[in-house]
């Protein structure tokens, strides 16, 4: 016989504790804040423990509410993943969360593909650089980094290389060619990246630290591309996403070499959802379309 707490005011736990305020848990759950410190009272006095210190209308995690609120949290991501596997409205929305690079430069010109596959599916797709915790109705989503993660199922979409790209134009105004130590004094897209600095010294160019000059400066990757197209200068990028544009002439690359730091695109989503059948057609048709176009790139 399992001799568990109240879970009500176990699930006010996890909600307080994850987000370190009884106020913001108490907007989560729809209850008053009085109602959340209640529950709270009643778990610690039920436990015979305090989970919270409280000073000045601030909390924050004990020891012991320190050591026990991932175990907690991770059963109730357990228990959401084992009723979402029967629940029929489960399977009618599949929510994507992605970033907007690969939402503007790839993902969206196929999505269509996998809606058509799954015709009662309806697909939402939230284009935003802010990670996902997964507790927004977010069933998967695409996300830039070393990888893997704790508590994340994690499928390898594809590595992140880059090299300078510019418009035909910008290159002709200039010379007709543009050598790596050339881009110190070219017009460049965002040089505050570290990837400038990176694959410049890959390339044998003397880069000084800190910022190599001023320039315009943008917020992903997909803006700068369309920057570079429109002549505005040259653009550190990943050829993957651009490589319709540069086979259509609206982009030349300026050199054969391709650096990286590691950093890939994985698709993600909580480990006891992996299985989840939309989820699961989801990341065999992702895969797929990544492979078909890594084979056309290769």
């Amino acid at each position: 016989m399992r001799r568990l707490p109240p879970l009500a005011a176990v699930r006010v736990f996890e909600a307080a504790a994850r987000h370190g305020n009884f106020t913001r848990a108490a907007e989560e759950l729809g209850m008053t804040q009085a109602a959340v410190s209640y529950q709270m009272k009643l778990l610690e006095e039920r436990l015979g423990v305090a989970l919270f210190h409280r000073v000045r209308r601030q909390v924050s995690l004990t020891e012991v509410g320190r050591r026990i609120a991932p175990l907690v949290s991770g059963a109730f991501d357990a228990l959401d993943g084992a009723f979402a596997s029967v629940r029929s409205e489960d399977e009618s929305m599949l929510t994507i969360s992605t970033s907007q690079t690969f939402a503007n430069t790839w993902f969206a010109w196929r999505l269509g593909g996998f809606q058509v596959q799954h015709p009662d599916m309806a697909v939402r797709l939230l284009a935003s650089d802010a990670l996902t915790d997964f507790s927004d109705d977010v069933d998967v989503a695409v996300r830039v980094g070393l990888g893997p993660w704790p508590g994340l199922a994690t499928d390898l979409l594809l590595p992140i290389d880059f090299t300078p790209m510019c418009s035909p134009e910008f290159l002709e105004r200039h010379g007709g060619r543009i050598d790596p130590r050339d881009l110190l004094d070219v017009p460049l897209i965002s040089p505050q990246d570290p990837w400038w600095a990176y694959w410049l010294r890959e390339a044998g160019v003397d880069v000084p630290d800190g910022t190599i000059k001023p320039g315009v400066r943008l917020d992903s990757q997909a803006n700068e591309g369309n920057a570079a197209m429109a002549g505005q200068g040259v653009a550190m990028l990943t050829p993957f996403f651009w490589r319709n544009d540069l086979a259509e002439g609206k982009l030349v690359r300026l050199s054969e070499q391709l650096s990286s730091r590691g950093y890939a695109y994985w698709l993600v989503c909580p480990e006891q959802r992996r299985n989840v059948p939309k989820i699961k057609r989801f990341r065999e048709w992702l895969l797929g379309e990544i492979a078909k176009d890594q084979a056309d790139r290769g």
